[in-house]
């Protein structure tokens, strides 16, 4: 693995105090999630509600209008971390993609070819055809073990539906053990009864990956069409807002301050919400971070990897510039027009950090 940045490289990325320059040497690394809002390819996948996307379906998706995706997805999930590392994200999660054709494009898209990004996915089973899956940059990232464990609906009226599931990606990063589970919860149109299920069903799969390797780091990131303090995350999946009341074996949700403070990932009336969330386990969080979590790397023990910072990946391109929507997010499709654009949700990126032996 090729370790990035000088300490006094990271000081002048992020701003921090001369201090400590020259002293020790630090690796960060970028770990993201990003919806795609609808990355369909033109042909049809059999057993699967994909009408729309094909190019005599109501959003009449051509070749040209797939190539264009393509090309502005590459383009966000490149830049998404390097506010502060300039190697990108070591990993990124993604929903609402159609399949590993969709993926195979995607990543030979040249911003991601020229980082030679792999992908991770298992077909799921959901109706519509939308699943999650991984992106990695192999310099930065091994995979050991793929494993999409299954939703289950557990009313007896809903034991022939099926969705989502719980995408778990067990590697080696920094050395380390590292697992990404990576997430797509039922929508809004669905009871809040679903998505509370969902975030049980996440804690079971942490509580057995913990079991198997108290030490392992867990990410659990995704679309949770909830935000940080709804019940889903807060109670049934167990991520605490503070880190100092995050107990061994629980989740910290660095989330939930961030929608507080006015801003999010996706907008509904005007009003911002933050579904789009990468949750952390305790084995992640420095303990003397807990009372500071703008820590400088010399205050903190940072021999294994540690939680750093957080943030909304924004740049202009991604919101519309004027009209009714002025401010949004500018999507592929709205109102029955094509836009050219992004997604309905904004990335996310979180970061850790190691100290270099």
């Amino acid at each position: 693995m090729k370790k990035k940045s000088l300490f006094v490289f990271i000081m002048l990325m992020l701003g921090m105090a001369t201090a400590f320059a020259g002293e020790k040497k630090y690796s960060l690394y970028g770990i993201g999630f990003y919806n795609l809002e609808n990355l369909f390819d033109t042909c049809h996948d059999v057993g699967k509600n994909d009408y729309q996307y094909l190019p005599d379906g109501q959003n009449r998706w051509t070749g040209l209008k797939y190539n264009r995706k393509l090309r502005n997805m590459a383009r966000v999930l490149a830049e998404m971390g390097t506010d502060k590392t300039p190697q990108g994200c070591a990993v990124i999660g993604v929903s609402e993609v159609e399949n590993a054709s969709c993926l195979t494009d995607l990543c030979n898209q040249e911003p991601l070819k020229a980082r030679d990004y792999k992908f991770v996915h298992i077909e799921g089973p959901d109706k519509r055809g939308v699943d999650c899956a991984m992106l990695y940059n192999p310099k930065l990232f091994s995979v050991r073990d793929v494993k999409l464990v299954p939703y289950v609906y557990i009313k007896p009226e809903d034991r022939d539906r099926a969705t989502r599931g719980f995408l778990t990606v067990s590697g080696t990063m920094a050395g380390e053990h590292v697992v990404v589970i990576v997430n797509h919860l039922p929508s809004r149109g669905a009871e809040a009864f679903y998505r509370n299920e969902g975030g049980r069903q996440i804690r079971l799969v942490k509580d057995s990956l913990l079991r198997e390797d108290p030490d392992v780091k867990i990410f659990i990131m995704g679309d949770m069409n909830d935000d940080p303090h709804n019940q889903s995350m807060a109670k049934f999946l167990g991520a605490k807002r503070k880190m100092k009341d995050v107990e061994d074996g629980g989740l910290w949700n660095p989330w939930w301050d961030v929608l507080a403070s006015g801003t999010g990932t996706l907008q509904y009336d005007g009003k911002w919400n933050l579904f789009d969330q990468i949750i952390i386990s305790r084995s992640l969080i420095e303990p003397k971070a807990m009372s500071n979590k703008d820590f400088k790397p010399g205050d903190v023990d940072c021999s294994t990897l540690k939680y750093f910072r957080h943030q909304i990946f924004r740049r202009d391109y991604l919101f519309q510039k004027d009209g009714k929507y002025k401010g949004n997010t500018l999507r592929t499709h709205a109102g029955g027009s094509w836009l050219d654009g992004y997604s309905d949700h904004l990335p996310t990126v979180l970061y850790v950090i190691k100290e270099q032996k």
